[in-house]
């Protein structure tokens, strides 16, 4: 049964691309990354992608106006020192089960398998700790020796028998590796509970010496920053009351004695 619908918007010539998945995750650290990209090159979305696996909802966004859960495919021509070519997946869901990120995915890479796409690297985010984490490390994994070589010499930690990684990161490799296509996997250091632009930076930042690009990270500085404020806050909010609480039961302690 076909499940995926993709809806090609304008055809283009492409040279050994390399294919960047990142959908949203823990901390939405991949799709911030990706997004910063697309951003920042003005990446020209190629297609659009449906499926039933999908949630069955829709996102309610500013004023009312609602937005269908999908996929998108980006592509870039020329980045950086290798002049290397990108198609970027990124969107606002994943498929709700197990059956579903096998078939959209599967269908997603017979797609992109049609422009002789060179690697693979997914990006999303890995939670260590619920803190906040200053200078966020980023993990990864990779399809074989040789690109695990790589991310040892960008300065990328490899999880070592560290359980698995869940979702279309994880597919998109195996899947992949299953056809000769190798790759790796980036994964931002996260709490996982905010939308942590930190580790994406970070992740970022790993990314762009992998693949031998420049790219401007002030926006998500930013971002990080209003981030690590409003966290800021929030834990003395937190402290504020603990406080209080104390010297309420010091001042009933008082008065008993």
């Amino acid at each position: 049964m076909k499940t995926t619908e993709i809806n090609v918007l304008e055809e283009v010539n492409l040279d050994n691309p390399i294919f960047i998945e990142a959908l949203p995750g823990m901390g939405h650290v991949g799709k911030l990354a990706a997004d910063h990209i697309i951003d920042e090159f003005d990446a020209t979305k190629f297609a659009e992608i449906h499926s039933p696996t999908f949630p069955p909802q829709v996102i309610v966004k500013e004023e009312g106006i609602i937005e269908n859960m999908f996929n998108e495919l980006y592509y870039l021509k020329d980045v950086g020192e290798d002049n290397l070519d990108l198609i970027i997946l990124v969107g606002n869901t994943q498929s709700l089960s197990p059956e579903g990120q096998y078939f959209v995915c599967q269908e997603i890479l017979d797609f992109v398998s049609e422009y002789d796409i060179s690697r693979i690297f997914t990006l999303g985010g890995m939670a260590t700790s619920p803190q906040p984490v200053e200078n966020p490390t980023v993990f990864g994994a990779a399809t074989n020796e040789a690109n695990a070589e790589l991310l040892k010499e960008a300065g990328v930690e490899l999880r070592s028998n560290d359980g698995g990684i869940v979702g279309a990161s994880g597919l998109f490799l195996g899947l992949g590796l299953r056809r000769g296509i190798h790759g790796s996997c980036l994964m931002g250091e996260t709490p996982g509970y905010f939308i942590d632009a930190e580790s994406a930076e970070a992740l970022l930042i790993k990314l762009s010496q992998l693949l031998n690009f420049e790219i401007n990270t002030e926006k998500l500085d930013e971002r990080a920053e209003e981030t690590r404020q409003m966290i800021a806050k929030a834990q003395q909010m937190e402290q504020d009351l603990i406080n209080k609480s104390n010297a309420g039961n010091a001042d009933d302690l008082r008065y008993i004695g």
